[in-house]
This record gives C-alpha cells, structure tokens and sequence, in this order.
C-alpha cells in the first residue's frame, strides 16, 4: 500500500510514542491536532502538550482549536486532502463531521482490550479491578465512546507490582507498534473490522484527585491496586492536619487482621514500613511524600521523624469522615 497521507491529533504522552511511530514510518503526517496550551504545574506556567512538541521539533503544522465544532478547522482538515486521521488520547470530541472528512476515515489508538474498558481512564482501571491483562485496541471511530469497529488488538498482561505509570509506558509502546501496522495495511485492515461485542462493556470513567483518597475500611488487595494504580496521577492520599499525604507505594502484609484492628489505625512501625489495618487484614505503606515536601522511602522519613508514625494511632486523619473530601484538591 502506498504512504498514506495522515493528520495527527493527540495531546499527551501515550500520544506522542504513536506520533513518533508514525513519523519514522513512511507515511507522510501533514499536520497535527492537539489541545490548546494551558496552564500546569504548581507555578502554573503555560505549557505545550508533548505532542505539539513533538510535531514542532519536525517543523510539521500544528492545530489547536478549542473544539472541532467551528468551519474554519474542519475546512482546513479538508484542504489537507487526508487519507486518515489517527486519533489517540486527544482530549476533544470528534464530530461526525469530522469523522468524515478522511478518505478512509479516522483511526483511534485505545488502551485496552475493547469492550472493556471504553473511556477515559482504561489503565488505571484495570489495575483497580484487579485485572491480570489488558492491551490495545486499534479500531475505527465512529460517534459513539469508543464503540467503533476493532481493527487489530493485543493483549499484554500486567504485572502483580505494576503501577499506572509502568503500564502506561509498555501500553504506549505497543499502541504505537500495533498503529503503524493497521496503517501499513489500512485497507485490508478496513474490510475485516471486527464489531465489538455486546457482552463485557465496561467504562473507565475520569480520574480524580477526590477518589484517589484512601478509605482504609477497604479489603487490603482493593487498597493495594489503588495506590499502584494512581502512581503517578493522581497519587493516592491521606489527609494529614488537613493536607494531603501522598502514598506512592505500598505492600501487602502476610499477617492477618485480628478482629479488634480499627481500619485506618497504625499496627506497627518498622524497617518494612507503617503497617496499617485494612477492612480484612493490613497495608504496609513503603513510600510517602509529606505535605509540601518531597516524596521519600519510609525508612529514610522516619529517620528524620521518628515520632511522626506511633502504633495505636490513626494515620494522620485517615479515619476521620472517610466518606468526605477533606482535601478535594490534593
């Protein structure tokens, strides 16, 4: 099949690893789509998302409207003569009208084995659920979530200790890979699309920071997958004189919970950690990161604050009003 002439829109980092696929591929990207420049980080200062500075590192066009609704962008989405846009992770809704503008249509790169996990959030997810694999979906959009045609799809286990952040990487990279092979054969791919199946349809609904707040009344395994899961965003948390505590990693003990252990109270503190007692047994929280400061390894924070932690104790505010949002924005 001869290169294809492709549009590009995407915003983050699982975007860019499918872009740079694209690009060393023989197809020719004439232009790309990505959000508007918005303001991050705690000094809020404007930043480019990495696709766009990806597609400016190549000199190749970049387009940021707020929203797909308006003449102007679908008019130069037309000028561009495209044979296909490849959507991943772009953040914005595609109109039908869009949607129709490439001669073969609009591709989406989607982290997880479809049905499941149709959204936003399908990483995180599945490491919440407890699922044991996941992969990438490359299907052809239509105007429903995530409901299009299936094109290719691979799966790819997760690992038992595996947070967010490691399987997004391993997702990105095969979402790339498999991306590239679709558009080396696009049309062959086209005529044997798969329809997704009725059955097995989950949604991975938006993060937020508000759920990433730890109730320890939970079962220990479900406290787990949460805090691997939202490493690194949102970062699971506690609330602490009022500010979060972020816990970045955890364990889970091998001892059992005894009836008298209150969820949420400090069992015992040690070289392994701050072992703290779940709905059915107890959590070791082996990397924390203080209100304002940096995030450290347990051993090294109590060396420095030995009498932060004390068995019997509840961890910070952490069974005060579980249920509430203390600190909303952690």
């Amino acid at each position: 099949m001869k290169p294809l002439r492709l549009a590009f829109a995407g915003t983050p980092d699982f975007a860019a690893a499918s872009l740079q696929a694209v690009l060393d591929s023989d197809h020719q990207v004439e232009a790309v789509l990505t959000q508007p420049d918005r303001a991050a980080g705690r000094g809020k200062k404007v930043q480019q998302s990495p696709v766009k500075q990806l597609a400016a590192s190549q000199d190749i066009a970049v387009l940021q409207p707020e929203n797909l609704k308006g003449e102007d962008i679908r008019q130069q989405l037309r000028d561009l003569d495209l044979d296909a846009l490849v959507v991943v992770a772009y953040g914005l809704i595609i109109p039908q009208a869009v949607l129709d503008i490439p001669r073969l249509g609009c591709l989406n790169v989607h982290g997880s084995l479809l049905p499941r996990w149709r959204g936003a959030a399908p990483i995180q997810r599945a490491i919440t659920t407890g699922d044991t694999e996941t992969g990438n979906t490359i299907m052809q959009m239509e105007a429903g979530l995530d409901t299009g045609p299936m094109l290719l799809s691979e799966a790819l286990p997760i690992g038992e200790s595996e947070t967010g952040g490691e399987l997004h990487d391993r997702l990105a990279a095969q979402g790339a890979r498999l991306l590239v092979t679709v558009l080396n054969d696009l049309e062959h791919h086209l005529a044997n699309a798969t329809p997704q199946p009725d059955e097995g349809v989950t949604y991975a609904h938006k993060l937020s920071k508000a759920e990433a707040r730890l109730d320890f009344r939970l079962p220990t395994r479900a406290l787990y997958n949460r805090i691997r899961a939202f490493n690194p965003f949102p970062v699971s948390w506690v609330p602490l004189n009022g500010q979060p505590m972020r816990i970045w990693q955890a364990s889970e003990s091998p001892q059992p919970g005894q009836d008298n252990d209150e969820p949420g109270h400090i069992l015992a503190v040690d070289d392994q950690g701050i072992h703290v007692a779940t709905g059915d047994g107890a959590l070791i929280l082996e990397e924390l990161q203080l209100p304002g400061k940096r995030r450290m390894a347990v051993s090294d924070l109590l060396r420095g604050n030995p009498a932060l932690f004390t068995a019997g104790e509840p961890l910070g505010d952490a069974i005060a009003d579980a249920s509430g949002d203390q600190c909303g924005n952690a």
